[in-house]
């Protein structure tokens, strides 16, 4: 019923840039937050940054500074502008909602992950 569809990983040299995207869809009655996670080969998943509905943002203090997450109008879409990546920043990227659907509670729900990897 609900889906969190990302896009815009690849490959992108240090110093370059990238834009991320995710589209929430499904029987959604409300969203309360969502946000990008990260995850490093041999490391644990990590928040990258998040934004509530009211327009709340939080970041990671290793991102602070070159990483902007914003939403759409519609707010069920939300972007990831990362900028003078490093190669530390390689990971698998999971978007991720707090929302709810009809007659249920609030869970949390997990894109399938996009690849962002900085190399030379």
């Amino acid at each position: 019923q609900v889906q969190l569809v990302e896009s815009g990983g690849g490959l992108v040299q240090p110093g370059g840039s990238l834009r991320l995207s995710c589209a929430a869809s499904g029987s959604i009655l409300n969203i309360n937050a969502m946000g990008w996670y990260r995850q490093a080969p041999g490391q644990q998943r990590e928040l990258v940054a998040a934004i509530t509905t009211g327009g709340r943002t939080a970041y990671a203090d290793s991102v602070q500074g070159r990483c902007t997450i914003s939403r759409a109008n519609a707010k069920t879409t939300v972007y990831l502008q990362m900028n003078s990546l490093k190669p530390e920043a390689t990971a698998v990227y999971y978007c991720h909602a707090n929302l709810r659907i009809l007659f249920s509670r609030a869970r949390d729900y997990w894109g399938q992950g996009t690849q962002v990897t900085v190399s030379s």
